[in-house]
Order: structure tokens, then C-alpha cells, then sequence
């Protein structure tokens, strides 16, 4: 029977993600394990949403359920969409990023271009290690297609819309099941991401590499079951920039986030139309949007009628919630006749993921490498929304500035990624994989001498590149201290 969708249907969802979301802070707030593991309770709500769901145990959906004697359980009716709700939380997320703080150039320093570099070599790698692998040893061993080369990057630094998008191209060239094999990469990354990220995240805490804390042991009982018993020390979720009778903060705030979505997923649209065979990260224009949106408020001075903590709260918020609907709809999708190949890539692709982190990101980012780096693993295996809940581990308060430096240092990496989804699948169904590896891990090795000027040239402390006021004010002027 197909699913009609309504506007009762998404508030049906909403209700029993908010209710698989009280149980993980229950849960975190009484299992000492999982305080020990710094698990977030939209992690637990995730995974519990994975396992009582349809491709587990089949318990959330209308159409499954358990029988027990005479008693008929029909499970919790999330919908379809519970997939597509992360894909547009995450453009509000970032769309938060850009409203909340000043566009200031003075910010792109010596961290920030590291970051950058680190995250073009992260992408490129995957890109040119899973195609060079599958043809060097993955097509001889296990007889195996060109495409499969493909499946790193598409699932682990592309997570599930890029999943999507590249076995959407392998589909209408008459193969679909590559598509399948897409989720099963997406799946196998998002959980390695979460699993391994919570590992190194405390391997970190115990060495002293996080900023944020330094240790379990040093944790108050607050952090560690999420739960701020105190009512004096709460802080605050935001401030009133609005008299009642005009119009609610909070309602204003939300709307100012709406409108540079909806200018987002219009730019998108008409960017499909103009570019139909190039895919662009709704995310990333949300927050170049937000950022025009930031600039035009600066200069009509009327930036001070929006309020940076409730934005942030407004972020956190759906960050939590996407992090429940991305693990929730993950489709463990298995692929018997390629179990052997991806295997061995994915155990290829984690030995990488592994050596960035702990060689070369303490190199090319600098201070505060260990958030940055946290958050790219998540990134790098399991799609941004993973690097988020990652993230929010180590720094629960985002004080690191990791998120709103990914955001400048996002930039150059959106032609990689831009040009690795769009043109990598049709290089490889022309015949031409070998082309894949030539192009993208000579972005690779640009990436890594980029990288090593950077660390040559650089200082303990970021360097920034130039002295530029914020956007809506003037030029200040400046040597550039890369000079």
C-alpha cells in the first residue's frame, strides 16, 4: 500500500522522534556506560530507531509489526520521510552558521586554510584510493566492476545523498544495483564514523588532546548524564529582541532561518535546471545565502533584531534531530555477491581515515587540531550530520569554532566534491577509471604540498592572512602575514 504523506504524518514522526529522544536521555542519564562513552542522547535515539526499524527488527512501520499471543503490536509509524528530514536539517543548521556571527575575513588564518587543505586531501584520497585499489587488486581478485572503486567516496565522505545521486547515474545506465551497494557503503561508514569517532574521541580525552575537557575523570556529574540538576547555573536559550505584543523572538528568528533555506533550495532548483547533470550541495548554498543574508542585515544596520544564542539553540535543536532521523533510516542493504571487495575496501578506507586523523591533521591543522580532525572522521566516514553528533561530544558547546571555520574552509572543497560526484561515475561508465585516479589524486598531491607549506610557514599560533573588517564594514587594510 503506498504512504500518503500529510502534514499529520510529519507531526506523527515528530512525535515519536521526540519520544525515542527522551529515552536516550534517560538512558544517558542512568547507564554509566554510556556516560563513560559520551554518547549523545540523539546518538542512542538514532540507534534505537535503527534497530526497532524496518530493517532490523521491522518494528517502525505501518505495514510490519509483532505478534505476541492475541496482542498485536504495530510498532512506531515513522514514516518514509524520516531520511529526507536530515537532508533539510542540515541546510538549517548551516544556515544558522552563517547568521550567527559575522562573516569576518580576519578569521581565514593559517587554521582555517589548513582545515581546508586537510579536507581537499581527505576527499581526493578516498576518491583515488578506492578507484586505484579496485583496479589494482580488487578487479583481478574478486572479478570485480570499476564502479565498485567508487563506493568509498560516494558512502563515506558523501554519505546517503551522495549515495543516492551516483546510483541514480549507475541506474539510468542500466545497472541498479549499484544503488544498493551506494547504502550499503553509506551505512557501513555512518556506523564506523559513530563507533569509531566515540573511540577517538576518548582516546583524546585521555591523552589531553581535547580542548574542551581533560578527561572522564574531570568531567562534573552534570556532563556526564547531560542533565543540569542545578536551576541557578542554566544558562540561558536566547534573549528577546521583540516586545510580545509585536511578534514572538523566537517566531522571528525562525522565520529570518526559513527564508534563506527557501532562497537556498530556489538557487538549487534553478542551478538544476541551468546545470542538470551537476549536483550542488544544498548545505553549502544555505550557508553562502546566509552569509549575502548577514551582509544586506549589516548594512541596513538591522542585524541587531536577530539573536546569535537563540540561533545557536535553533541549530543544536536540529542538529539533535537530524542525528536521530539520519541513523533512524539507515537501509543496511546487503550486497552478497560483493561482500569480499567491500570489505576490503572499507577496511582500506578506515586504515585511511585513521592515518589522517592522528598523522596528518596534528600537522595541517594546528591548534585545536583534535576537534577539527574529530569532526572531519565523522565527515570523512559517515557525512557531515555524523561529524556534527561527533563533534558535540568533545565540544558540547561548539566553542571550539570547529563548525564555523568548516564553513570557510568548506569552499574549496565543494568543486572537489562538486566534480567527484558528477563526473567520476561517467568517467568510469566511458571506460576511462584510470582517468578517476590521474584526476583526483593529483588534487591529492596538491593538497599535500599545500599542506606541507602551510606547516613549514606556519607559527604555533594561526597567522591570519590579512586584516579585512567584517562584512558590512570597511576595508581595513594590512600586510598580509603570509608574505
Amino acid at each position: 500500500m503506498t504512504e500518503t504523506y500529510t502534514a499529520w504524518t510529519a507531526l506523527v514522526d515528530l512525535g515519536f522522534i521526540g519520544l525515542l529522544l527522551s529515552i536516550g536521555v534517560f538512558l544517558r542519564a542512568r547507564i554509566r556506560f554510556l556516560q563513560n562513552m559520551l554518547v549523545p542522547a540523539s546518538v542512542i535515539a538514532g540507534l534505537l530507531g535503527l534497530l526497532l526499524g524496518p530493517n532490523v527488527l521491522g518494528a517502525i512501520a505501518r505495514e510490519h509489526g509483532w505478534k505476541i499471543g492475541s496482542l498485536q503490536f504495530n510498532g512506531i509509524p515513522l514514516s518514509s520521510q524520516v531520511s529526507t528530514y536530515s537532508s533539510i536539517l542540515i541546510v538549517v543548521v548551516f544556515a544558522c552558521m552563517a547568521l550567527t556571527d559575522d562573516f569576518d575575513v580576519r578569521k581565514i588564518n593559517r587554521s582555517v586554510a589548513g582545515f581546508a587543505t586537510y579536507g581537499v586531501l581527505m576527499y581526493s584520497l578516498q576518491v583515488a584510493v578506492g578507484m586505484g585499489l579496485c583496479l589494482l587488486v580488487l578487479k583481478p581478485l574478486f572479478d570485480s566492476p570499476d564502479s565498485i572503486g567508487l563506493m568509498l567516496f560516494t558512502g563515506w565522505a558523501g554519505g546517503f545523498g551522495t549515495a543516492a545521486a551516483v546510483g541514480d547515474v549507475f541506474n539510468e545506465a542500466g545497472d541498479p544495483g549499484m544503488a544498493s551497494i551506494a547504502f550499503s557503503s553509506a551505512t557501513v561508514g555512518l556506523l564506523a564514523g559513530v563507533i569509531g569517532g566515540i573511540i577517538i574521541a576518548n582516546i583524546g580525552a585521555r591523552r589531553g588532546q581535547v580542548e574542551a575537557f581533560k578527561g572522564m575523570d574531570s568531567l562534573p556529574q552534570d556532563i556526564r548524564t547531560g542533565i543540569l540538576d542545578q536551576t541557578e547555573t542554566r544558562p540561558a536559550i536566547g534573549t528577546h529582541t521583540f516586545s510580545g505584543g509585536t511578534v514572538e523572538s523566537l517566531t522571528f528568528n525562525v522565520g529570518v532561518i526559513s527564508i534563506a533555506c527557501l532562497c537556498a533550495y530556489g538557487i538549487n532548483q534553478v542551478l538544476k535546471m541551468w546545470l542538470p547533470d551537476i549536483s550542488f550541495p544544498l548545505f553549502s548554498i544555505s550557508f553562502v545565502v546566509g552569509i549575502v543574508m548577514r551582509l544586506v542585515m549589516n548594512s541596513t544596520k538591522s542585524s541587531h533584531l536577530i539573536d546569535t544564542d537563540s540561533l545557536r539553540s535553533i541549530s543544536g535543536m536540529a542538529t539533535d534531530i537530524l542525528v536521530v532521523c539520519g541513523i533512524a533510516s539507515i537501509e543496511p542493504a546487503f550486497v552478497k555477491d560483493h561482500v569480499g571487495a567491500l570489505g576490503v575496501l572499507f577496511l582500506i578506507g578506515l586504515l585511511l581515515c585513521v592515518f589522517l586523523g592522528f598523522v596528518v591533521a596534528p600537522r595541517m591543522m594546528g591548534d585545536g587540531w583534535f576537534e577539527r580532525q574529530l569532526f572531519t572522521w565523522g565527515w570523512a566516514t559517515g557525512a557531515v550530520s555524523t561529524g556534527l553528533a561527533l563533534l558535540r561530544i568533545v565540544d558540547p558547546k561548539l566553542k571550539s569554532g570547529t563548525i564555523e571555520q568548516f564553513g570557510y574552509a568548506y569552499i574549496p572543497v565543494v568543486p572537489v566534491e562538486i566534480a567527484a560526484v558528477s563526473f567520476a561515475p561517467m568517467l568510469v561508465l566511458a571506460s576511462a577509471s584510470w582517468a578517476v585516479v590521474g584526476v583526483w589524486g593529483g588534487l591529492a598531491v596538491i593538497a599535500i604540498f599545500v599542506g606541507i607549506w602551510l606547516s613549514r610557514h606556519g607559527s604555533k599560533k594561526s597567522a591570519p592572512l590579512g586584516h579585512v573588517a567584517t562584512l558590512g564594514g570597511s576595508f581595513v587594510g594590512g600586510k598580509n602575514e603570509f608574505d
